[in-house]
């Protein structure tokens, strides 16, 4: 007993899972055929009867006078827009203005614009009656005499003071935000690094 119901079991499983495969498929035909179209395609309107080209001929430049109206009627519908740059920021205008460096100017250039102010090394002071006189020296070992108001560095560094033991450089420069700011860089006749006597 045990066994037949088990095997009406059985069989009423399998034919469950037909029935749901049937009825898938079936729903999936139909939006198949619905997404397709699943129809003939419109009829083009009947032909009355030949119409005379007379008529037809008329019929053509009323239609071609109908749509140039249109167009023009549309025209002036329409407005045009016009751009006002006024009040408004350069959209192709860049954010930071860069400078032209100074070796593209070529001739303005001095060998000592050419060095960075941290290449140059204070060698020597020497005290005349005109004022104080310093002597640096570049890497290669070239030297330079420095006076009040000389040009020294790549940011147009100019010698304001020159001491007993130390010349005092102004740097004017433009920030980010293009403000005029002031550097004061200062070369030591002895660095303290160096542990030179004081």
């Amino acid at each position: 007993m045990k066994r037949k119901r088990f095997q009406r079991k059985r069989a009423k499983g399998f034919q469950k899972p037909k029935r749901s495969r049937f009825i898938f498929l079936l729903i999936l035909f139909l939006f198949l055929f619905w997404g397709c179209g699943g129809g003939t395609p419109p009829a083009s309107p009947p032909v009355k009867g030949k119409v005379p080209l007379a008529e037809k001929k008329k019929e053509g430049p009323v239609q071609v006078a109908e749509k140039g109206e249109k167009k023009e009627s549309g025209k002036k519908e329409e407005t045009e827009y016009a751009y006002n740059p006024t009040g408004k920021p350069d959209p192709f205008k860049p954010f930071i203005q860069l400078t032209p460096s100074k070796e593209a100017k070529g001739s303005g250039v001095t060998p000592l614009q050419k060095y960075d102010i941290n290449q140059l090394r204070l060698v020597a002071i020497i005290t005349i009656p005109e004022g104080n006189v310093a002597l640096v020296e570049d890497s290669l070992g070239k030297g330079y005499f420095l006076k009040n108001g000389t040009v020294i560095g790549r940011n147009d560094g100019k010698v304001k003071k020159i001491l007993k033991d130390r010349v005092i450089i102004e740097e004017v420069y433009q920030d980010v935000l293009g403000q005029t700011k002031v550097n004061e860089v200062y070369l030591f006749l002895h660095r303290p690094e160096e542990g030179g006597e004081s």
